[in-house]
């Protein structure tokens, strides 16, 4: 896909790795709608890269709030050639102890939300002949469990299955599907399971470059899945 005048949406886009991925799409001159809660992240985001950015205080757990601001947003005519499922939330601790709230929390943005967001979406991807891609961003543990993270990997599992059903529902709509699963990211996410960031976790800046390999590659090509981890995920020695 070549990235210019493309139209984006990505979810979570007002800091770390989303506002990484945001900015990395403009700078390849695509038009993005960030979305996320905080508005005031959102607008500070704004000043720094520009008219390209669209910010969009939405709570995307909400279906009915979706709903109305992608009927308002998009038509057949108008509509985003690419899509970032990338809001989460992460809580963490042992089950008996974790708070329904969070558990829920946690279902409903991080699986409700990316599924009332692309099913959305992809009503409009399918009328189109361009091609298309749907990026969802899931984590190592969707992959592997950790101890204390049961709500957290039970939500990424999850993204990992909706998104190997979706590519094979939707590859022959030109609509590509591709689940990206990393490691460790050096951002304050995993603060409340006391993991610090540090730098040899991966870095948001490195990764966005990976989404633009991704929706960069040629036509016929499909990665549906990629795992990234940091190479030597230790803290450094303090020297």
């Amino acid at each position: 896909m070549d990235i210019k005048n493309k139209t984006a949406i990505v979810t979570g886009a007002s800091s770390g790795l989303g506002a990484a991925m945001t900015e990395a799409l403009i700078n390849k001159e695509a038009r993005v709608y960030g979305l996320g809660r905080n508005l005031e992240a959102l607008t500070n985001l704004k000043n720094k890269l520009g008219k390209a950015f669209i910010p969009v205080q939405l709570d995307i757990s909400k279906q009915d709030a979706v709903n109305s601001w992608i009927t308002e947003t998009f038509s057949e005519v108008k509509y985003p050639e690419i899509l970032i499922n990338n809001a989460g939330l992460g809580s963490f601790g042992k089950i008996d102890e974790i708070p329904s709230e969070e558990w829920m929390g946690m279902i409903n943005t991080n699986l409700n939300g990316m599924y009332y967001l692309t099913s959305k979406v992809v009503s409009f991807m399918k009328k189109q002949t361009a091609s298309a891609h749907i990026i969802n961003i899931g984590s190592i543990l969707g992959t592997t469990g950790r101890a204390e993270s049961a709500a957290y990997c039970t939500t990424k599992f999850g993204v990992r299955g909706f998104s190997e059903a979706l590519y094979q529902e939707l590859r022959t709509f030109n609509i590509k599907v591709t689940c990206l699963n990393p490691g460790s990211i050096a951002t304050e996410f995993f603060e409340s399971s006391g993991v610090a960031s540090h730098q040899n976790m991966l870095h948001p800046k490195d990764l966005a470059n990976t989404v633009v390999y991704l929706l960069e590659t040629p036509a016929n090509m499909l990665i549906n899945e990629l795992n990234i981890r940091p190479l030597n995920p230790k803290k450094p020695e303090p020297e």
